[in-house]
Formats: C-alpha cells, sequence, structure tokens
C-alpha cells in the first residue's frame, strides 16, 4: 500500500503541485521540500534494506575557489577540510559506498542508470532533488537538502548526520 501512495506522491501529486508552483513562484519551493519530504517518509515506512547504495552529491558542495575540479572523480579532492567533500568521502568508504558528484539533474540521471544502486542517498536543491525523487522511482531515495548560506549553486553545505542517518537506515 505504501508503494502505491509512493506512486502517487511521485507520478500525481508531485506534477500538480509544480504546476501550481509555476503560479506562485514564492510557493514553489516549499512544495518541493513537501514532496521530498513525504517521499522520505514513504520510503521509510516502506522499509528498504540494501548494501548497493549510491551517495549522490552536487557539484556546489565543494568550495568556489577549490583549484581541484572532483566533478569527473571525487577522490581527486586534497582533503583540505574548507568543504564537506573530505568529510562525504570518509562517510562513503566507511560504508562501503558508490560516491559521484553530479553537475545538474541530466548527469545524475545518468549516473543512477549507469551504476544501478538499490538505493540512492541524494543531496541537492529542492528542484533537484524533487524531480530526481520523481524520475528515479520506483527506486528508493532518501533526499536531503542542501544548505545554502551564500545563495544558490555556491559554496553550499550539507548535514552530515543527515546524511550518515539516511544511510544507516537503508544499510541496517
Amino acid at each position: 500500500m505504501t508503494g502505491l501512495l509512493r506512486a502517487l506522491v511521485l507520478k500525481v501529486l508531485y506534477p500538480m503541485l509544480m504546476l501550481v508552483g509555476a503560479f506562485f513562484k514564492d510557493k514553489k519551493e516549499k512544495l518541493q521540500l513537501f514532496i521530498i519530504d513525504l517521499n522520505n517518509r514513504l520510503v521509510r515506512v516502506q522499509g528498504f534494506k540494501t548494501k548497493r547504495i549510491l551517495l549522490l552529491l552536487p557539484h556546489c558542495l565543494q568550495i568556489n575557489d577549490c583549484d581541484v575540479r572532483i566533478t569527473n572523480d571525487i577522490y581527486n579532492c586534497k582533503r583540505c577540510g574548507r568543504c564537506n567533500i573530505k568529510d562525504l568521502i570518509s562517510v562513503a568508504d566507511e560504508n562501503n559506498l558508490k560516491l559521484f558528484v553530479a553537475t545538474g539533474g541530466n548527469l545524475a540521471r545518468r549516473i543512477v542508470s549507469d551504476v544501478k544502486p538499490e538505493a540512492v542517498v541524494a543531496v541537492a536543491c529542492e528542484r533537484d532533488l524533487s524531480s530526481g525523487i520523481a524520475d528515479a522511482y520506483p527506486l528508493p531515495v532518501l533526499g536531503i537538502p542542501n544548505e545554502r548560506p551564500f545563495g544558490p549553486c555556491f559554496n553550499t553545505r550539507v548535514d552530515l548526520t543527515k546524511v550518515k542517518e539516511a544511510i544507516e537506515f537503508f544499510g541496517k
């Protein structure tokens, strides 16, 4: 029953809310966050368990003035600690996860298609998360919105505790 509800949320309610959001631009991000939260709750109720987890990150987590680009290979990171990338690499390594950075929704979808995980823990802005979660259905995705203290797509951050909790949920 929860699977059907999740399908209805992602394939019916989400497009309807985005249509509403097109007319009320100031509400669109809140509607996207609502869908992400609802999806996360439904995924948790379904109780998916797997060790084949993909940790998918946005490129904007990397500090803007870093001289190393991690979009092709996140392990190019020098692990200086100025952004969350060093810690996220450690979390992925500790949990034996596939870890990728995407520069946008199209690349994120391609990574999911190529890696073929059984579950995804994704970090991104509300727009990319909500659309990615809907596109990945029926794959279970736990979405974690990034923090944007400097605005969108620039030196964003993520709460590592939330990332670890999502990984633990799928892995236990």
